[in-house]
């Protein structure tokens, strides 16, 4: 169970969260003194008066009952919705919700004007007065109001019931595939990998192909320089 908790909590939406927040709000005031016991005693020595803080949840009558009933149902609510529980209520959960926090806020204003009853025993008279524990309580009802009208606006789709037809994705469905998106490996991109230039073997040319261009040129011979035959070398005495 208590493992189920966080998994609740965490799949349920931002209005959702709120919610819950305002009601467990709604519990925290519940242990803040609402009120406040002065006991009046006689006694031989004269009369002594003692003021005690008393918290709402340790003052039980149908109007603290009713305040700690609601804030467990709004709660339990929640979680359900956070396991996915298919289940649907009338006019939705955002008023229901919203109506809660209003019986929550009628019921904190009704101690403003009726405060417990006192009552007396033996030689003891108590009475009770409000205390400041109280005034938040006022305001955690409002934000549970608050938080039930955004829910409303909200518009957060409810698990379908068994033969329905299929409805939105919830937030829980939606983090899900988001979750599962991000385990799945990503694919690489192709890597275009360009082949090398192939390098072209020039063709001899063909004796026959009229355009190939000689490949060496014979150097010029200048016409009024004799040519020397440097093949044999003759004595003084051939050359006279």
């Amino acid at each position: 169970m208590i493992k189920r908790l966080p998994r609740s909590f965490s799949a349920l939406a931002a209005e959702q969260r709120r919610v819950v927040l305002a009601a467990a709000l709604v519990l925290v005031s519940m242990l803040l003194p609402w009120y406040s016991k002065t006991t009046n005693g006689f006694s031989k020595t004269g009369l002594s008066a003692t003021h005690e803080a008393k918290l709402a949840i340790f003052v039980p009558s149908f109007v603290e009952a009713s305040i700690f009933l609601v804030a467990v149902a709004v709660l339990l609510l929640m979680f359900f919705r956070g396991e996915g529980s298919a289940f649907h209520l009338p006019f939705g959960d955002g008023i229901v919700v919203s109506a809660a926090g209003a019986w929550v806020g009628f019921l904190v204003f009704y101690r403003f004007i009726d405060q417990p009853g006192g009552g007396k025993t033996n030689n003891l008279v108590y009475s009770y007065d409000l205390s400041w524990g109280i005034f938040f309580g006022l305001l955690a009802a409002a934000f549970l109001i608050y938080a039930g009208t955004r829910l409303r606006l909200a518009h957060v789709a409810e698990p379908p019931l068994p033969g329905e037809g299929p409805s939105a994705p919830t937030v829980a469905d939606r983090r899900a595939r988001r979750a599962e998106a991000r385990e799945r490996p990503r694919p690489r991109p192709p890597v275009d990998v360009e082949a090398p230039p192939t390098r072209r073997v020039p063709r001899p040319p063909r004796d026959d192909d009229p355009s190939a261009a000689p490949t060496s040129v014979a150097p010029a011979r200048r016409p009024d320089r004799p040519e020397i035959d440097g093949g044999t070398q003759l004595s003084f005495d051939e050359q006279e």
